[in-house]
C-alpha cells in the first residue's frame, strides 16, 4: 500500500502487511483485550495517537506498533518514527484490521503492543516531602486511570495500589489520558505499602466518611500519603487502625461519598493548596 503525502521518508520499513482478521497477529490482540491474555503474556496494549505519543515520549519500550496509514493525520509519522527508534516492530495493517483492532469506534489508526513495565516500590520517587495516593481494592480499572490524571494534573509524586485491581486494562491507559505514563505509581499488598510508607516517614491520611475531621484540617505540608478505599465497602480495618489521622469529604446531600477519583483529585488540590501557600 503506498504512503499518503506527508510520510516522512526516514519511516520505518514496514516488517508485514496485515489485510485478513484471521491474521494470528489480530488474534494476539484480541487475547490482549482479555486481563487473562495480558496476565499471560506479560503484554499490554496502548490504544490511541495521545496515548502511543505519550509512551515513545516516556521512553517506553514497545514491542510493536498496528499502523494504518488511511487513518494518520499529521504527526503520526513523527510517533512511529519515535517507537522505531526505541525497537519496535511496525507492522502495516488495512482499514479494515484496524477496525477490527481498534476498541470500540476509536481507530485512530495506530495500536501499540508493549511490555508490562516492572511496579514496584522501590521504583517510587522519594523526596524532601512526597505526595502519595493510595488506592485500596479500587475495582474499575478507568477509576484507577482518572486518579493517575488527576494525580499528573496537581503534582503528586506517585499512586500506589492494593488489590487484584487489573492495572493494565486498556481502560487504565485511555481514562489516565497519557498520564498512565508520566505518574509513578506500583502494585503492592497492603501490608507492603504500609510498611514501606512507615518505613519512609511517610503519614497515612485514610479517606472515611465518618470521620469528623475535614480534608481540608488535616495539615498535608509534609510526607504524606492519601488512602482511600473502594466506593461500596471504603478502607478496611487495617488501614484505619494505622492511619495517622482519619478525614472525610465533607457531604451536604443524601450521597455519602464521591467517586474515588473525584475524592482523590480533592486530596492531591487540597495538598497542592496547602504547600503553594507555606
Amino acid at each position: 500500500m503506498p504512503a499518503k503525502a506527508g510520510i516522512l521518508d526516514e519511516t520505518p520499513a514496514v516488517t508485514t502487511m496485515i489485510t485478513s482478521h484471521k491474521n494470528p497477529r489480530v488474534s494476539e490482540v484480541d487475547r490482549l483485550r482479555t486481563r487473562r491474555g495480558r496476565d499471560e503474556s506479560g503484554l499490554m496494549l496502548i490504544d490511541g495517537r495521545r496515548e502511543i505519543r505519550l509512551a515513545v515520549e516516556a521512553g517506553m519500550p514497545l514491542r510493536t506498533i498496528y499502523r494504518c496509514i488511511e487513518l494518520f493525520v499529521a504527526g503520526d509519522e513523527d510517533i512511529v518514527l519515535g517507537a522505531g527508534a526505541l525497537g519496535a516492530e511496525i507492522v502495516e495493517i488495512s482499514l479494515n484490521v484496524a477496525e477490527k483492532m481498534a476498541y470500540g469506534n476509536r481507530a485512530e489508526g495506530m495500536l501499540a503492543v508493549a511490555p508490562r513495565p516492572a511496579r514496584g516500590l522501590e521504583l517510587l520517587p522519594a523526596g524532601s516531602a512526597p505526595l502519595y495516593v493510595v488506592l485500596a481494592d479500587i475495582e474499575k480499572p478507568g477509576n484507577i486511570g482518572a486518579v493517575l490524571r488527576a494525580a499528573d494534573g496537581a503534582g503528586a509524586s506517585g499512586v500506589i495500589i492494593c488489590g487484584a485491581t487489573d492495572i493494565f486494562s486498556p481502560n487504565a491507559v485511555r481514562a489516565s489520558m497519557g498520564a498512565f505514563f508520566t505518574v509513578p505509581f506500583a502494585a503492592a499488598s497492603p501490608d507492603e505499602a504500609r510498611n514501606w510508607l512507615k518505613r519512609n516517614g511517610i503519614k497515612i491520611f485514610a479517606a472515611t466518611p465518618h470521620a469528623e475531621i475535614p480534608y481540608t484540617g488535616a495539615d498535608m505540608t509534609g510526607p504524606c500519603a492519601i488512602a482511600l478505599g473502594s466506593e461500596d465497602k471504603g478502607l478496611g480495618p487495617d488501614w484505619m487502625d494505622s492511619a495517622d489521622m482519619r478525614v472525610c469529604i465533607p457531604m451536604m446531600g443524601s450521597a455519602d461519598s464521591l467517586n474515588v477519583a473525584v475524592s482523590a483529585a480533592l486530596f492531591m488540590y487540597e495538598a497542592l493548596r496547602q504547600r503553594s501557600a507555606a
